[in-house]
This record gives C-alpha cells, sequence and structure tokens, in this order.
C-alpha cells in the first residue's frame, strides 16, 4: 500500500500493518495472519507479500539511502503504522469497546473498537484489525458526507451578506450559518445523500440521492439544514446495525467537518440522541499514527497509555430531548426512503 512504499524506500524493508492488511482481502482478520486458503485459491506465491506487524512494532530502521533522500538520521526506528481510519481512531482515543467515532470527511465514518472480530454477516460493515494490538473495529461508511455539503455549494453557491460577512471565510462555515435559520426538522424536508451510491447499509452502486418533501415556503436554510440532518441519519444507520450486533457504544466522538461547527454538532447529538464529544486535537490520523510511533519508540507502554495520557475532551455537546424525540420521528421516515428510492431507480 502507499504508505508501504514508503517504508520500503525509506528502509528496504518489505512490510505492513495488520490494520492496512485487512483491507486487502487476503488477511485473515480474525487470527491477523495472511489467508492461506485464499492465497491458495488465487494461485498467489505467499513469497510476494510483505512481513505482518502490528501497528505499534518497529519494522526496520531507515537506510543511509533513506537518510540521504530525506535528512532523517539513519537508523531513526519505522513502526508499522496503520491507514488513516485505523490511525485516525487512535488519535481520537477509540482504542477500547464502548469507544466509537463519527468523522465527517468527504465519506463519513462511524468507527468503533471491539475486543474481538465481530462479524455482520450481511456485510453492511466492515470488521478489520485495529490499530491497536490485540482489537479489532467495526466501521460503517457513508459515500457522501462532507461531499452532499461540498455539492450544494459547487452546484447552488453561497449567500454573502456584504454588510456582516467577509468575502474570504470559509464557505462552510457560512453554509451553516445559513442552515441555523431553520429549525430541527427542516420543516419536513429530508436528504438521501446517495450522490456515489451508499456502502453502509445498501452495499448499492446504484443508489441515488434525493431531496423529498418540499413545499413554496422552504428556503435554502431548510435545504442545507436538511443535508445536515441527512448525512447524520446515515451515520446514525451504523448505529443502528451496531445495536443489532451487540456493539456497545457508551461514547460517541466527533471528528473531522462534522465536530468544527455548533450546527452540525448539534444535529448529530440530537439525531444520536447521545452526548458527543469534541476532542482538543483536530490533526486526526497524524496524531493517531504519531501515538503509534511513540509507542513503537517506547515512549509509552501501549496504546491504551499513549491514548490516556494524549487524548482530551474539550468539550460535551448534549442533545436536546424535544428535537432528539422530533428525530427518532424523522429517522424513521428516512429510512423509508432508500426502498421508495430503490423502487423508482429500479423501474427507470
Amino acid at each position: 500500500l502507499p504508505k508501504d512504499f514508503v517504508r520500503l524506500r525509506l528502509t528496504g524493508d518489505r512490510a505492513i500493518d495488520v490494520a492496512d492488511a485487512s483491507g486487502t482481502l487476503l488477511l485473515d482478520v480474525a487470527n491477523r495472519r495472511w489467508s492461506e486458503p485464499v492465497v491458495t485459491a488465487l494461485q498467489l506465491n505467499p513469497d510476494c507479500l510483505p512481513a505482518l506487524f502490528e501497528s505499534t512494532q518497529i519494522t526496520g530502521r531507515v537506510s543511509s539511502e533513506g537518510a540521504a533522500a530525506t535528512g532523517l538520521r539513519e537508523g531513526t526506528p519505522v513502526v508499522a503504522g496503520a491507514g488513516d481510519q485505523a490511525a485516525g481512531a487512535v488519535g481520537m482515543g477509540i482504542v477500547q469497546p464502548g469507544a466509537v467515532s463519527a468523522t465527517v470527511g468527504t465519506s463519513g465514518v462511524v468507527f468503533a473498537a471491539t475486543s474481538r472480530p465481530a462479524l455482520d454477516m450481511g456485510g453492511r460493515v466492515h470488521t478489520f484489525c485495529h490499530a491497536s494490538p490485540g482489537r479489532w473495529h467495526l466501521m460503517g461508511v457513508t459515500q457522501a458526507a462532507g461531499l452532499s455539503l461540498r455539492w450544494f455549494r459547487d452546484q447552488f453557491g453561497v449567500v454573502h451578506d456584504d454588510e456582516t460577512v467577509r468575502h474570504d471565510e470559509d464557505p462552510y462555515v457560512l453554509l451553516c450559518n445559513e442552515a441555523a435559520k431553520a429549525p430541527a426538522g427542516s420543516d419536513g424536508v429530508l436528504w438521501a445523500p446517495y450522490l456515489m451510491g451508499e456502502r453502509t447499509p445498501h452495499l448499492d452502486p446504484h443508489a441515488r440521492a434525493a431531496l423529498v418533501g418540499l413545499a413554496a415556503n422552504h428556503t435554502r436554510a431548510h435545504v442545507i439544514r436538511a443535508i445536515l440532518e441527512g448525512v447524520a441519519f446515515s451515520l446514525r444507520d451504523t448505529l443502528t446495525i451496531f445495536a443489532e450486533m451487540k456493539v456497545p457504544v457508551e461514547t460517541i466522538r466527533l471528528g473531522g467537518g462534522g465536530a468544527r461547527g455548533p450546527l452540525w454538532r448539534q444535529v448529530q447529538a440530537d439525531i444520536y440522541g447521545r452526548d458527543v464529544e469534541i476532542l482538543a486535537a483536530e490533526e486526526g490520523a497524524a496524531y493517531g499514527a504519531a501515538l503509534l510511533a511513540g509507542v513503537g519508540a517506547g515512549v509509552w507502554s501501549s496504546v491504551d497509555e499513549a491514548c490516556e495520557k494524549s487524548v482530551r475532551v474539550a468539550r460535551r455537546v448534549q442533545p436536546d430531548p424535544e428535537a432528539t424525540a422530533l428525530m427518532n420521528k424523522r429517522y424513521e421516515q428516512y429510512r423509508a426512503l432508500y426502498p421508495a428510492l430503490r423502487t423508482i431507480a429500479q423501474a427507470g
């Protein structure tokens, strides 16, 4: 994988961590080793596969060639690391069962740490080895989370009030400020965020987005707020699957764009019906990678210790009971959208 090619050039060693290897379809995820049945069925030469490591293990050291190319000191240890989601979870302290993150980037990811390799036989969520040794994680993905808001921005623009707003202000801040003018529930407008098909829970590349419930009295504010709510409903689908699988959810920490604005934080708290936590550090995966490197270098004895000493909650946002009651009803309406849209798509 890309980071492992960088490792190869730095150290001369072919290596990969079990968290990233989980996404290759060649790993026996439950036993954290290459899958002999899959390798045999594909008639692969096992020698082509890199050595497997836990994310905190040292895989090699910077060679003289790597030092000359980068300026790093020869002999510097290189730790296995992890992919973006697993490393980002470490950076948010999502390493023990019960800890869950909801991160909104272009896509949206709900991520839960587990002590066992829990499997959803419907394939609606992914089960990977975690970057913390002896742990696994479950992950549900919304294809077009932040992308939904970007699509609206690109197609319909941002409204500027020349008297109160600088033209160089973040357009997403402006959009969220506009959305705040509409009430919770968007006065009946619903957004199905299937701009790129959908992974969780539908596994349907042909799913299509829709804006439903429009009336003449609705404004841009209603539409933008409906997009924020629709993305959060989509992320709640993963929490619903976790409940079916009896995966504990004790804390929810927000990351990415969904953690930066007060409105989107509140929308998520109301839709999840739980307190949500905002962290002091926003570096995400880079922060988690640094913590993994620190464990590998002996700064901390474990990933748990690294997170305990380095990850800080800056604030908590509580759900509004009245809004949550409304959002529970709206969520049931939201869940009716996909079957209806799928029927239309099939008819077309």
